[in-house]
């Protein structure tokens, strides 16, 4: 029975090994038709491109894309692509500009006026749009499991119906999407920039799922079961690696806030390319707002300004602010309102307003509570002008323009107290304080409390050291740092 076993057991073996040398020449068969078909690709994108770069005037324009899908949306990120696009224009005035764009619902017309309406930015050359009809494949409601290896993935496939309509000399992505820098750097033949808001994957989410702890990104289901946190955890381990490969492609890599900019040296390992490059702020337009002047509204007005994004935390404001109704100390102040202001990109935002309006009639604040959904310029500006309290309350966020825009505006700030504001916005000036930093529903309320209690020279004193220590995110230097980060990409 033994040598029969043992004599299986040598036929096994030496069939294995009668298929080893078959089985090589079939993979490298197939990884030499490979190479040949992906070859055979760039080489028809390279004819395409050729003959795109060809002006009416015979000469060579160079292209310049950017990889935008929600370029029609309000937030900060649109407004940095906006602002980067007029520095490359007043630069590269002859180049030819294009955004790749999933807003196929509205003209070019509307989006360029989305953008001067929202962000008082207006462009001084055309700007071709490229729309992309499989933008759903990036959307995360379309994957409520892997949704970071869905989205990822289904950007490969966006990245490619843009790259097949527009191949261009200089791509950037001003997004996150970084899956398809090796697509349009390999096959395109482009050189390939990228502008980091927030890493798809950062080690702090790591440690959440790590320690087991519930997020927005970590149900509560995962973090009951020890077998479902270790596999999950061995998932993100293994896309944060992709996620280093594919961002390593980079040839320009700009970042938003020195958080971000741990995270990306830390996963993407290319520090030799990478820089700071604080987002564009309005700053002058809001620092045109008198803070002397008596506010001519009663009361004290309270101020949010984000997209309707999960991560943005808006029930932690919502909460917070009927915890300070509560208070002793707030009885004794004039009338409170809060005045939740943000953009809308689809109907899972649309869904999330109308669940903080009914959390707000839970709380039995509804009366207290307003929303302002993708208002214009001018209107966001009246409401900071007369705003108290500016607040905001992701943890972890990036950076925050909207925190800086009420800083300038005269607004005394209360962020949470992590990621970019608690490292570059909320920081001393000259010793002085600029706002307030906090982290709990509790400590929101009490803050809040204590700034509204405050005499209104002391409050004048935080505006007027807030609005000196925004000059360095001015559209300005934004352009002055953006230019001379992607200057590699024009040698």
């Amino acid at each position: 029975m033994a040598a029969d076993r043992g004599w299986s057991l040598y036929e096994l073996l030496r069939f294995f090994y009668s298929l080893f040398f078959p089985g090589l020449i079939v993979c490298g068969t197939l990884c030499l038709c490979l190479v040949i078909i992906l070859w055979g690709i760039r080489v028809m994108l390279q004819k395409k491109k050729n003959s795109r770069s060809t002006g009416k005037n015979g000469k060579n324009q160079m292209v310049i894309a950017f990889f935008h899908p929600y370029c029609n949306a309000g937030g900060g990120g649109e407004r940095v692509l906006w602002c980067a696009l007029r520095a490359l224009q007043k630069k590269f005035p002859e180049a030819v500009y294009v955004v790749y764009t999933g807003d196929v619902n509205v003209s070019s017309q509307q989006i360029l006026a989305g953008a001067f309406r929202r962000f008082n930015i207006r462009l001084m050359r055309p700007v071709e749009f490229v729309f992309l009809k499989k933008r759903y494949l990036v959307e995360d409601s379309l994957y409520p499991h892997f949704t970071l290896l869905g989205q990822s993935l289904g950007s490969i496939f966006l990245g490619w119906e843009a790259l097949m309509q527009c191949v261009p000399d200089i791509y950037i992505d001003s997004m996150g999407y970084a899956f398809t820098l090796p697509l349009f750097k390999y096959l395109g033949g482009c050189r390939v920039g990228s502008y980091v808001h927030y890493p798809t994957i950062s080690t702090d989410m790591l440690s959440v799922v790590k320690n087991q702890n519930v997020g927005f990104n970590n149900a509560a289901f995962i973090t009951r079961n020890p077998f479902l946190s270790k596999v999950k955890l061995i998932y993100y381990y293994l896309f944060a690696f992709v996620y280093g490969l594919v961002g390593s492609c980079s040839d320009v890599v700009m970042v938003n806030s020195s958080w971000t900019l741990n995270h990306i040296l830390l996963l993407w390992k290319v520090g030799h390319c990478t820089n700071i490059v604080y987002p564009p702020c309005d700053v002058q337009t809001f620092l045109d707002i008198p803070v002397h002047e008596k506010k001519m509204s009663p009361g004290h007005l309270l101020v949010s300004i984000g997209q309707f994004r999960p991560e943005k935390n808006h029930p932690l404001q919502i909460r917070a602010f009927a915890k300070l109704l509560n208070k002793e100390e707030a009885k004794s102040l004039p009338s409170l309102k809060l005045v939740l202001i943000g953009g809308c990109r689809n109907p899972d935002d649309e869904l999330r307003v109308n669940q903080l309006r009914r959390l707000s009639e839970e709380l039995g604040v509804q009366e207290d509570v307003e929303f302002k959904i993708n208002i214009p310029f001018d209107e966001l500006k009246s409401y900071l002008s007369e705003a108290t309290i500016g607040l905001h309350t992701m943890w972890n966020e990036h950076f925050g323009i909207g925190i800086v825009e009420c800083m300038a505006a005269g607004t005394i700030i209360l962020a949470h107290n992590s990621g970019g504001p608690k490292l570059d916005i909320v920081v001393p000036h000259e010793g002085e304080v600029t706002g307030f930093l906090a982290d709990s529903e509790e400590g929101y309320a009490e803050t809040m409390a204590h700034i509204l209690s405050m005499p209104e020279e002391k409050r004048l004193q935080i505006r007027n050291n807030a609005r000196a220590s925004v000059s360095r995110f001015s559209d300005q230097e934004f352009e002055v740092t953006f230019l001379s980060s992607v200057e590699k990409l024009f040698k």
